[in-house]
């Protein structure tokens, strides 16, 4: 690869490849970490990255430091890092790779390619059909049937771990743009978490299409190579699915690798279709949204279900005056950029205690700075809110007379998730009936491949909603996304008003907003369940009236 030819997504790439083998070669966390960030800082960044390496401008880039930028010019001038290479040849990322999906340690994988002199997928399939395996120090009959299974399963493979849906989407993406082939899988039904990642691909031969992917920089090996597709799998060792099918059969093939399993088979026999419509017209079916292909799926959507571009502004956003990146007005301009009408900045409050929070004399400061904010960027809307914490009794964390002052109150519960259900549905309930409160921040309290939900009861929650005029948000952090799709249909269902927000801490995290947004759809919410698709002098109104 000529360094010349070097887009942001290549250098992204490289980073993202250097990063993945520095934790496969026990490097510390935190420089594997400032690699991944730097490549998706660069992924994002509008301007060519290549240009600011040359210009000696690369460290304007907000966590570019010294170290990532002679990688980053070691990049542009010669077209790869000699010291990525080296690492590909001392850690065997093919076997560490097929390691992780069998739950084999990465360290376990070299020992047992440097004793059996093997390095490749297929020189370890081999192996295990020859029953070599046992022969590495180390291995014994349950690792030999992981490593075995693993191998045999290939087309079955998913990762140890579900992907959070902003990773998987990343990873199928790049993938899918590589291959010029459309993201499919649990992916583009916006599940929470994702199992199966898949691509699906019109072309008249896999063969070709297969080759690319194997070329792909995230793609280590192939494990499967069939007539209408196959598996790679990426250094972390997550497999990736790709779909070949003929144009005329593309529609069919993209349903099936969509999924879900339990949806698609209530479908069969599938009619062969160029696109999915056509294949819903051929079964006398509606056209239904993959976000809602699930089993027990509606047979058709409800009219109007929410879009992002209904969306008027985000309720939910964090500034540098608590845990946030963005001043004030930085965080306006991004939002007014993104077409909005209206932004809430919401500080977390100092009860929260792990970040630092805002008083009562802080807050008044920062409405200051938004009064002067909106000076410059009206008509556009910086609405003065908070992120204010539910004590354990119930109370929060302000006096009444400065939550009486702003535009928008998140209540949040942050400490006490493990409580029992009655406790922390009372503490809940007990701050909704507050009159500042405007909306429950992230109800469910969990973290995605961490924490589970906590033990709230929605119906009740549900039923003060009504009674308060409280909305329920849905939360678009790619490791909370709560509401969750299940819990919008019941809320749906009892009527409960709904805000899609980002909980954004950075200009980067407005972009969530698709994140909430399809949660919403997942559970059937329309552009009328969601408050913040209202003109603003329509959402103060509600708001006030409560």
């Amino acid at each position: 690869m000529s360094g010349a030819s070097l887009d942001n997504a290549a250098l992204a790439d490289a980073l993202e490849a250097f990063a993945a083998l520095l934790e496969l070669a026990g490097a510390g966390p935190y420089s594997a970490r400032a690699y991944r960030r730097a490549g998706e800082l660069i992924r994002t960044t509008p301007v060519p990255v290549a240009e600011l390496v040359r210009a000696g401008r690369v460290r304007e880039l907000r966590g570019i430091g010294a170290a990532i930028e002679a990688r980053l010019r070691e990049l542009v001038e010669t077209g790869r890092i000699a010291e990525l290479e080296e690492l590909e040849r001392s850690v065997a990322p093919q076997l560490v790779a097929v390691g992780r999906l069998a739950g084999v340690g990465a360290s376990r994988m070299v020992a047992i390619g440097d004793a059996l002199g093997i390095r490749t997928v297929e020189e370890l399939r081999a192996a295990a059909a020859d029953g070599r395996l046992r022969d590495a120090p180390g291995v014994g009959p349950e690792t030999e049937r992981r490593l075995a299974r693993a191998l045999e399963r290939a087309g079955e493979a998913r990762p140890r771990r579900g992907l959070l849906l902003n990773r998987a989407w990343r990873l199928s993406e790049a993938v899918a743009d590589a291959l010029g082939g459309e993201v499919a899988g649990d992916a583009r039904r916006w599940r929470d978490t994702c199992e199966r990642l898949a691509v699906a691909c019109a072309a008249r031969e896999a063969a070709p299409v297969l080759d690319a992917l194997e070329r792909h920089p995230q793609i280590v090996s192939l494990l499967e190579r069939r007539p209408d597709g196959g598996v790679g799998v990426t250094v972390e060792g997550v497999p990736v699915e790709v779909v070949v099918a003929p144009p005329e059969r593309y529609g069919t093939a993209l349903l099936r690798a969509t999924g879900s399993e339990e949806y698609v088979a209530s479908l069969e026999p599938l009619p062969d279709a160029p696109d999915e419509a056509g294949v819903f017209r051929a079964l006398g079916l509606p056209y239904l949204p993959p976000e809602l292909r699930e089993a027990g799926a509606p047979a058709a959507p409800p009219a109007e279900l929410v879009e992002v571009a209904d969306v008027r502004g985000d309720l939910h956003c964090h500034t540098t005056w608590s845990d946030g990146k963005t001043s004030v007005l930085e965080l306006g301009r991004a939002a007014r950029d993104l077409g909005y009408a209206y932004v809430a900045v919401c500080d977390h409050t100092e009860a929260v205690r792990v970040v630092p929070g805002v008083d009562a004399d802080a807050l008044r400061r920062q409405g200051e700075e938004i009064a002067a904010a909106n000076e410059e960027l009206a008509p556009f809307q910086i609405l003065r809110g908070v992120e204010c914490d539910v004590l354990p009794d119930g109370s929060l964390d302000l006096p009444d007379d400065v939550l009486a002052e702003l535009d928008w109150v998140q209540i949040s519960v942050h400490a006490g998730q493990r409580a029992r259900r009655e406790e922390i549905t009372r503490r809940v309930v007990e701050a909704m009936r507050h009159p500042a409160a405007s909306c429950l921040s992230h109800p469910k309290g969990r973290i995605l491949n961490h924490r589970p939900e906590n033990a709230l009861d929605l119906d009740e929650v549900f039923a003060v909603a009504l009674e308060t005029g409280v909305a329920l948000e849905v939360n678009g952090l790619p490791d909370r996304l709560d509401l969750a799709g299940e819990h919008v249909r019941r809320a749906v269902a009892a009527g409960v008003a709904l805000v899609c927000s980002t909980d954004a801490h950075s200009i980067r995290g407005l972009g969530n907003m698709r994140l909430a947004v399809a949660t919403a759809r997942r559970g059937g919410a329309t552009r009328a369940d969601v408050l913040n698709t209202l003109p603003l002098d329509r959402l103060l109104a509600a708001r006030r009236s409560k």
